[in-house]
């Protein structure tokens, strides 16, 4: 696939990725660390995955979107990882044009989708705490269903809707991407000036993606701590509690990052910061959310214990 940038004169076949760092000495230390992080998304996550679907406790709607987290958090790092790791150890680090737009529109839809499964789990506690009696009801099979692949069709639409904006644009001579993988932002910072609408375009979106999935993740949190208040039990409460705790430090960590990354004024942008929290939100969170929800979840933990105890039966 190849582009005629009319600007330039000349035909842009590919990208230039000038990765994480350009000092020789620390490549393949950081080869093997992003090598140990991302098989420890594959194992946390695909573990998560099989465990969430074959335990027969773990039926229940809050793991079957807690099934669909691991999909897309396992789903989006595979986008980024391996490219990242070949290109540590080649001596040209570069991307073909329709690589990188298949890559962005992969790593847009499920990140997009990644923060409406937050939002989605968030109503799903919200149900679960403050009507318990009709959870079930409530959050019946076609109901998840639905809130499952509506997110997933809203974030493709709006992926290739970047997309196409961006790869429709005209780049500068330049076909050189400060980053380590396509995102939007380096992206945008190599289009001519007439690019100005597509910047507008990825601003107001991830603003109403973070904005609108925060306010109804705070909205949900808000009536759940007037429900749990409410309880006359303690145990009630440290159990209403324990089942948000995993969710709750997720939505910090995730939305801190992605907030710091997309919401800052042009000016104030670094290329080198947006690495270390791309980093940070590409591969150390898929890696740290099954341990969060493992560690912190005594369902988790007890099928966890269930399968390991009935694989040590099958091998003796």
């Amino acid at each position: 696939m190849k582009k005629w940038n009319e600007t330039t004169s000349i035909q842009v076949t590919e990208f230039v990725l000038l990765g994480i760092t350009d000092h020789p000495d620390l490549q393949i230390p950081l080869f093997f660390l992003f090598l140990i992080l991302y098989l420890a998304i594959i194992m946390g996550n695909l573990g998560l995955i099989i465990l969430t679907k074959v335990d027969s406790h773990l039926k229940t709607p809050m793991y079957f979107f807690l099934r669909n987290l691991a999909f897309i958090d396992l789903g989006y790092s595979t986008a980024i990882g391996p490219k990242m790791l070949v290109n540590f150890v080649v001596e040209k680090n570069t991307i073909s044009y329709s690589a990188c737009a298949t890559q962005l529109v992969v790593f847009i839809t499920l990140m997009v989708n990644e923060l409406l499964m937050l939002t989605v789990m968030a109503y799903d506690r919200y149900v679960a705490i403050c009507n318990p009696l009709q959870y079930m009801v409530i959050m019946s099979d076609r109901v998840c269903c639905l809130l499952v692949s509506i997110p997933y069709l809203y974030s493709l639409f709006e992926a290739l809707l970047i997309t196409i904006k961006i790869f429709n644009s005209s780049f500068w001579k330049s076909n050189v991407i400060s980053h380590f993988y396509c995102d939007s932002l380096p992206l945008l910072s190599i289009l001519s000036s007439d690019a100005k609408d597509v910047e507008l375009i990825l601003l107001s979106l991830s603003a109403f993606n973070l904005v609108f999935s925060l306010l109804i993740v705070l909205v949900s949190y808000g009536l759940i701590l007037v429900a749990i208040l409410r309880m006359n039990s303690a145990e009630g409460r440290r159990k209403a509690f324990s089942t948000c705790g995993s969710h709750l430090t997720v939505v910090v960590v995730l939305y801190g990052a992605l907030t710091f990354m997309y919401l800052q004024p042009k000016s104030s942008h670094s290329f080198d910061t947006d690495k270390v929290v791309s980093v940070f939100y590409t591969l150390v969170i898929p890696m740290l959310n099954p341990l969060i929800y493992s560690l912190r979840n005594k369902e988790v933990k007890g099928a966890l214990k269930r399968a390991l105890e009935n694989q040590c039966k099958c091998l003796l």
